[in-house]
């Protein structure tokens, strides 16, 4: 289930993806972060008016961090797809797996631990090939500022999906995590318009354009609260590592949307990444049922 919920929150991401490349002809970047957030804010508040629940809590400092930096991240990787090739940008922004995976083994390493998931970690550079025979970024020497911002945002994106992970952990409900961060990321949004000397939204609408902003907004929320999950029920490697087939189903809309064409190394990286998914959800998968067996056969013989 949890390969599934972050299978959903990849397509949905490419879909607004997709759509943030479409409405820049018709908004800026601040006022389609601030259109996100403010969706996000709005869909969490219903959803626990009909629900229940509450947003009080009494980590709201981790929550308020978390937020700020993932808004950091996300206003980094947009900043460096100005700066670079749409192709370089995104490989250095989808470093954040192993990122996450290294951060783990320092963590682990730190506390005297031995048990770290190599097959997994193994599947996560897998994929990172795949993306880089799918996309082939290069990089020139006026470019080098570009990368380091790119770089930096993987690292901050790995950091926030372990707090998303840490949040979850200590109980706290995905609808309150998303809510924190688009609240977050709309004041931000806000504050960069005013900053600009514009009013957000201030000005003539397209019906095409309204459209696209407003799916963005429910395709980044949905995404949010899917993903939320995706880290709360499993593990975080086998996660960490599905989030490249967020870049399959971009490849596949950038085909079906601009008749974008790939060629046989493209069509190859994609193969590399639906392979080390398949792998790292079926060596999860009976991970899982040895720890179990496992976990029932020391009860039983507790029992007996």
């Amino acid at each position: 289930m949890q390969s599934l919920w972050m299978l959903c929150a990849t397509f949905l991401f490419a879909i607004m993806a997709a759509c943030v490349k479409l409405s820049a002809d018709y908004y800026s970047t601040s006022e389609i972060l601030l259109c996100r957030g403010l969706f996000g804010v709005f869909f969490v508040l219903t959803l626990v008016r009909i629900n229940g629940g509450t947003l009080a809590t009494s980590r709201a400092s981790k929550h308020i961090l978390r937020s700020i930096i993932g808004v950091i991240s996300l206003w980094m990787s947009f900043y460096a797809i100005t700066l670079l090739p749409l192709a370089t940008a995104t490989t250095l922004n989808y470093m954040s797996p192993i990122w996450i995976a290294l951060i783990l083994f320092a963590i682990d390493f730190r506390q005297g631990k031995r048990h770290f998931d190599w097959s997994l970690a193994f599947t996560i550079l897998l994929s990172f090939i795949g993306v880089t025979l799918l996309l082939r970024p290069s990089i020139h020497a006026d470019e080098l500022t570009g990368g380091l911002i790119a770089l930096i945002s993987g690292i901050l994106t790995a950091i926030a999906y372990l707090q998303v992970r840490g949040l979850s952990q200590l109980g706290e409900p995905e609808y309150r995590i998303v809510f924190y961060f688009s609240l977050i990321g709309a004041i931000t949004g806000l504050v960069a318009c005013l900053f600009q000397g514009k009013i957000p939204f201030w000005h003539n609408h397209h019906p095409v354009g309204a459209i696209l902003i407003l799916t963005i907004g429910v395709t980044a929320t949905l995404a949010q609260m899917a993903l939320t999950r995706a880290y709360r029920l499993g593990n975080t490697l086998l996660t960490a590592n599905l989030q490249y087939s967020s870049i399959i189903f971009s490849s596949l809309l950038s085909i079906l949307i601009w008749s974008n064409t790939m060629d046989w190394m493209g069509w190859a990286g994609i193969a590399i990444i639906l392979i080390s998914g398949m792998l790292s959800t079926f060596y999860n998968y009976h991970r899982t049922l040895a720890t179990k067996r496992s976990m029932t056969s020391t009860h039983k013989v507790q029992a007996s």
